[in-house]
């Protein structure tokens, strides 16, 4: 290989591997669990299939949830570069800081995307269908806050496509269980933004941008946000005398709802310095607690 051909293999490779930063791609952490926790309920009404079919199915929705979150992060990054570079805690991500250019982010955008429907049509039909408004609402999320102070919900929505998206590509069908499952992770997901969003309070009321901090004060959201986990927990309840669960599923959704008290109790309006373990530590056990709690009371049972 030449000089120059292996140059230019390390210059993409190294934008990849920062463009991986960007995204934070270990987040994805955050709903790849609940679209496993979806295929699982999903799977109790099939309990016959081969190995080869469940192979299959978990390795297309994490492929599907991959591609999906990085084109999401990395179309946001995009269009919220100049709004970056503006705001001192993001004005040293990769594309306002430069360590990125442009036209790379939005090649490994689209190619995410291309990935997404690649795997949606290697499922069912319906999820393929369905795909390009999975797509189109993780995509168009990155504009809400310009014009609406509910793009935490908007967030919220996103992620809860994941369960009944892979409760669907199991059973080419949506029922009311991972709907309830969805709807419990939508407003998870819209109260931890709500706290994540109070540390731009400043910036945004200064930019014209639009949250539940920004318009209520940051006082008052953080009581949102505890009246949204509060819906959250009820919803999970629903959720689970729904499903049929028992007492593995139990002590999951006991350990969900100790520790959004856990998330509310160390973030104060006037001290902000722990939200980063409430939003990325806490929220992280949250998921895998549900998905290894309520997947084996699934399966033992």
């Amino acid at each position: 290989m030449s000089n120059q051909g292996t140059s230019t293999y390390m210059n993409v490779g190294t934008r990849l591997r920062i463009t991986l930063e960007m995204i934070k791609i270990e987040h994805t952490l955050f709903a790849l669990p609940f679209a496993f926790l979806g295929a699982a309920l999903a799977a109790r009404e099939l309990p016959h299939q081969t190995a080869g079919f469940w192979i299959s199915k978990l390795l297309w929705i994490t492929v599907a949830m991959v591609g999906a979150r990085s084109a999401a992060m990395t179309f946001n990054r995009i269009a919220d570069r100049e709004i970056d570079a503006a705001n001192p805690r993001t004005a040293a991500r990769a594309l306002p800081a430069g360590l990125l250019d442009l036209r790379f982010a939005a090649v490994f955008a689209a190619l995410s995307s291309a990935l997404f429907l690649l795997a949606a049509s290697q499922l069912n039909r319906l999820t393929l269908i369905l795909s390009p408004i999975a797509l189109g609402s993780v995509l168009l999320y990155s504009y809400t806050k310009r014009f609406t102070f509910l793009s935490h919900l908007i967030l919220g929505w996103c992620l809860a496509i994941a369960p009944s998206g892979a409760w669907i590509a199991i059973q080419g069908r949506l029922t009311l269980v991972p709907v309830l499952l969805s709807l419990s992770v939508m407003l998870w997901t819209a109260g931890f933004d709500v706290l994540y969003a109070c540390q731009d309070y400043d910036f945004d009321r200064q930019s014209g941008l639009h949250s539940i901090p920004r318009r209520f004060g940051i006082s008052r959201a953080l009581w949102i946000a505890r009246g949204i986990h509060g819906l959250m927990f009820a919803s999970l309840v629903v959720f689970f005398l729904n499903a049929h669960l028992g007492w593995l599923g139990l002590i999951g959704v006991m350990a969900t709802g100790a520790l959004l008290i856990y998330q509310h109790s160390i973030v104060k309006a006037n001290d902000l310095s722990r939200l980063n373990a409430a939003f990325f530590t806490t929220n992280a056990f949250v998921s895998v607690i549900l998905l290894v709690t309520i997947a084996a009371d699934v399966f033992l049972r």
